[in-house]
């Protein structure tokens, strides 16, 4: 990955505080430039109402700065919210890291 990519690796329960310390990191990154977030769950167990919230603002500040967010290893819990939601479609979700392409 090149320099204009950074990935953030939350894990255990990605609630209020946990997204809310998200949201700082990636309003840091996008103050350095960064051009591209790559959020990867793979070590996240559960995702509640209020992570949930916490990454729909992370979204509305990367599209207002023109950043690309990817999502990659989410689980089935959190694949389910973001149908629930409606939201599946305002995500760009990868399998995996490897499957990152610049």
């Amino acid at each position: 990955m090149n320099l204009q990519v950074k990935v953030i690796q939350p894990q255990g329960i990605f609630n209020s505080k946990s997204g809310n310390q998200i949201r700082q990191e990636v309003d840091d990154l996008i103050a350095s430039e960064i051009k591209t977030i790559l959020i990867d769950f793979k070590d996240v167990t559960f995702m509640d109402s209020s992570g949930f919230s916490a990454l729909l603002m992370i979204l509305k500040t990367v599209r207002q700065k023109n950043t690309r967010l990817v999502l990659c290893s989410v689980n089935d819990q959190i694949k389910m919210i973001f149908d629930m939601t409606n939201t599946s479609n305002h995500f760009e979700v990868l399998s995996d890291q490897t499957s990152f392409v610049t």
